[in-house]
């Protein structure tokens, strides 16, 4: 997802870019606001339903991401114990769970106050939820449906390769 081959119009709601950038992917969105635009983006683990909405009394520009599986009430404890060491390590965003639906998602706030959003800041915010979301969803599949402790599910998942082999 570059913006290097591609010339987007500046446009003072930020929506409106990423509603273009989205064409520009092929990826399926419904726009159900003017400051409102949801898009189904396929990933390595899951496919992420992303919410993105402008609140101009803010100045800012939300993203949602949630991933498609629901908590059982079984292992609420230890997913909220899992947040907790996964947004220790986050620099940008961080993860929730929406209690009443049992959904997990990562959000993070892009504050404009008074700027443009630029193309680049809207598809750093998408990569920001979307990598978060690639890069620790194994981690709640382990504590979820495999039973693990949240330490156990974060070491399992969260390791940077070195060297080559």
């Amino acid at each position: 997802m570059s913006t290097a081959d591609v010339s987007y119009e500046r446009m003072a709601n930020p929506v409106d870019l990423v509603e273009q950038i989205a064409s520009g992917q092929d990826w399926s969105f419904e726009r159900s606001a003017e400051d409102e635009l949801t898009l189904a983006v396929a990933g390595s683990w899951s496919d992420y339903h992303v919410s993105l909405n402008w609140r101009e009394d803010l100045e800012t520009f939300h993203v949602a991401c949630a991933f498609d599986f629901k908590i059982p009430d079984s292992r609420l404890n230890e997913v909220y114990k899992l947040i907790a060491l996964i947004n220790e390590q986050l620099w940008l965003g961080h993860f929730d769970l929406w209690a009443g639906e049992g959904l997990i998602m990562f959000r993070h706030g892009l504050m404009l106050n008074g700027a443009l959003a630029t193309p680049r800041q809207c598809e750093a915010l998408l990569e920001a939820g979307l990598e978060a979301c690639e890069r620790y969803y194994q981690a709640f599949q382990f504590v979820v449906w495999a039973g693990k402790d949240a330490r156990q599910a974060i070491a399992g998942t969260v390791f940077e390769t070195e060297g080559r082999a």
